[in-house]
């Protein structure tokens, strides 16, 4: 066996693990290396992309894995459940719907179905967008972002630059705390044209049967279409998607909870 790389796998393991960043020392500590030997293969992992250094010189695992796993069973169980799903919505809204999940400061666009309009959002799989701008991004972000003060902590560790995309996008992270806030009080996300002018959208949680956050499901809407006697209906029906496609994952509110993935 090629103890270098049972090295790094085990460490990875234990990035994967811990659900939150850890420093050289505790994954030194934890796998009984030394703490050079530690840095090493942190740095080895991030140089090879599975692994993201933070600010605070803390490490955390990346989504390559999940590229990896993908393509070994086909794509992730919520993208094969949620298909159905999408594709109802979409029909029923006229709009453009898509499934997300978040890497760091970005969110990954996993599938979409396209809106019938002659106007629609623009989008594609694979694609990515700032978290803070687009309604999944900050659908997923507030299940993640811890309650009080330590939220604004958490939210300048995961997104270290609030690049203003629009006139429209948070240019600070006490306004953005305020609207996650909101978001989790209210039950889904807004985007008013903060990532493209002319583009708005809604965003829900979807969470799997352990109670962890997993997912987005996103709507985008021209901003001509968005109007405030249709988004209620609009909001309705995604969060109805949303819960429909988190009781196919196994999930039963006030059961399970609803914590964000690896926080347990």
């Amino acid at each position: 066996m090629d103890k270098t790389l049972a090295k790094g796998m085990a460490v990875m393991e234990y990035l994967v693990a811990q659900g939150t960043p850890c420093g050289v020392s505790d994954v030194a500590r934890a796998m009984g290396l030394a703490r050079s030997n530690a840095h090493r293969t942190l740095q080895t992992l991030v140089a090879l992309g599975y692994a993201r250094q933070f600010p605070d010189a803390s490490y955390g695992p990346t989504l390559k894995l999940f590229g990896l796993g993908a393509q070994v069973v086909g794509g992730l169980d919520v993208k094969r459940i949620a298909q159905p799903v999408l594709a109802a919505l979409a029909q029923e809204s006229q709009e453009t719907i898509h499934l997300v999940v978040r890497e760091g400061a970005e969110v990954i666009y996993l599938d979409k179905f396209d809106s019938p309009q002659p106007v629609a959002a623009y989008s594609k799989v694979g694609g990515r967008a700032a978290a803070q701008c687009v309604a999944t991004g900050k659908a997923l972000l507030a299940w993640q972002c811890p309650a009080g003060e330590a939220g604004e902590t958490w939210l300048r560790r995961e997104l270290p630059v609030l690049t203003a995309y629009t006139p429209k996008s948070h240019q600070d992270y006490e306004s953005l705390v305020t609207d996650l806030r909101e978001t989790r009080t209210r039950g889904y996300a807004f985007n008013r044209e903060e990532w493209r002018l002319g583009v708005c959208g809604l965003g829900a949680p979807i969470f799997d049967s352990q109670g962890r956050l997993v997912a987005a499901l996103g709507m985008s809407v021209p901003s001509i279409r968005f109007i405030s006697r249709r988004v209620p209906t609009l909001a309705a029906a995604l969060c109805r998607a949303a819960a429909a496609t988190s009781a196919a994952l196994g999930h039963e509110p006030g059961v399970t909870g609803e914590v964000a993935a690896g926080t347990r």
